[in-house]
């Protein structure tokens, strides 16, 4: 039997808070840790892109497919929800667990990937900052979940109330100690913050990242699901300004300092300190704390993903599997030379296969289908070039670090 939604308020309240309660939304010129900030911005965009233009073209796309379900693993660690990578890989296939809980959250993960993929192709350019966009987000995780994680509890009258996907609260919330503004004010507040955070220059963008971060959670436009709009949002921005190509996601960095991220967040909530704390009514110098945070998280994850993907160091991480898969006869004997033509080249034509192996067409494809079925190859279609692919169960060993190695989600060392 389908739950009934509680009754809609009759009257969606404005308390008529001004809008200047957010400010500042931006961190001053004055601002006593400016200079820092702007270092960090240049510091960020310089190895974003030396690390993008390091990747062979052959290797994005697969490169892209992973980090999205890491994305995704690391930004259900941050709202409590676990789900094993394997998991998250199966559903991907549409293959799901009988048990309806795990099975929940298996079509929770499927949909964040679906919508961060929506966001890589260009779906919300130049719309990051812009309600309808961060709306638009909402829309499309909250319509592609089970009915069961649309229902919040209001935690004083124990009320279990259904998230609209898109649309904006009609009823007051506490989050942590912070009470939220007032439904009716929403709209007014949002139009404030697109008015700021869409028409800032590429500095400034990559700067108020942390910001526009922290002002969507503080004014918290959706009875649930802002987070992980928030963080989507987040790295829309920076696959625009930055043009990450999405090979790296601030997710992973945000979820192994989690407690450290709450406590900036919780933090920029307060009111100013005196008169040395900026002009606005919130706190200054917090937001600058947090941003600087918030860059050097995204600073550590390109170094650390640039690191795994060094070309000698993956080569070796790969060849050694191929190596010690043949030995134990899951692989055939020439395999690792398949793996480093394309490590070398990005991708390998089918045709050129026989050559590179000096064996017969019917004798190269006895080779590449084993790797075909492992996950390992992959193409476009039957014609297309060979391609590597990065399973998840082969990520522990491909790329160490990039997942917890234990059930602990927060187990794994950089």
């Amino acid at each position: 039997m389908a739950r009934k939604r509680a009754p809609k308020p009759a009257v969606i309240e404005d308390r008529g808070e001004n809008i200047s309660k957010m400010e500042p939304l931006l961190i001053s010129q004055e601002a006593p840790r400016r200079g820092e900030l702007v270092d960090l911005a240049v510091e960020l965009a310089a190895q974003a892109v030396g690390f993008k233009r390091s990747i062979p073209e052959g290797l994005l796309a697969p490169l892209i497919d992973l980090v999205r379900s890491m994305n995704c693993y690391y930004s259900n660690i941050i709202e409590g929800h676990y789900t094993h990578p394997l998991d998250i890989e199966r559903a991907l296939n549409n293959d799901y667990t009988a048990d309806k809980k795990k099975r929940d959250l298996q079509q929770e993960a499927k949909a964040h990937i679906t919508v961060q993929r929506w966001i890589d192709q260009g779906g919300l350019r130049g719309r990051a900052a812009n309600f309808e966009g961060l709306r638009e987000i909402h829309r499309e995780f909250c319509s592609k979940i089970p009915d069961e994680l649309l229902w919040v509890e209001d935690p004083e009258t124990r009320e279990r109330v259904r998230v609209v996907p898109g649309e904006p609260r009609d009823r007051f919330v506490m989050v942590g100690r912070h009470k939220a503004i007032s439904p009716g004010a929403v709209p007014r507040f949002m139009r404030r913050y697109e008015e700021v955070y869409s028409n800032l220059g590429r500095s400034e963008t990559i700067i108020a990242a942390a910001a526009s971060h922290h002002r969507f959670l503080w004014i918290h436009p959706f009875l649930d699901g802002n987070g992980r709009v928030a963080r989507l949002a987040s790295h829309a921005i920076f696959l625009e300004t930055l043009d990450t190509g999405g090979i790296w996601s601030i997710a992973r960095g945000l979820a192994r300092s989690v407690d450290a991220y709450k406590q900036h967040l919780a933090a920029c909530d307060s009111d100013r300190h005196g008169d040395r704390d900026g002009r606005g009514a919130l706190s200054e110098s917090n937001l600058t704390n947090f941003t600087i945070f918030f860059l050097k998280t995204c600073l550590d994850q390109v170094q650390f993903m640039e690191k795994l993907m060094q070309p000698d160091q993956l080569r070796s991480r790969v060849l050694s599997w191929a190596e010690e898969e043949s030995k134990l006869g899951a692989l055939p004997a020439k395999s690792g030379q398949i793996l480093e033509a394309i490590l070398y080249r990005g991708q390998l034509p089918r045709a050129d296969i026989p050559k590179l192996l000096q064996v017969t067409e019917r004798q190269a494809l006895r080779i590449v289908t084993p790797l075909h079925a492992r996950g390992v190859l992959t193409s476009l279609n039957s014609r297309a070039p060979w391609r590597l692919a990065f399973p998840v169960n082969l990520a522990q060993r491909w790329m160490p670090g990039l997942y917890p190695e234990a059930s602990d989600p927060h187990s794994a060392d950089d």
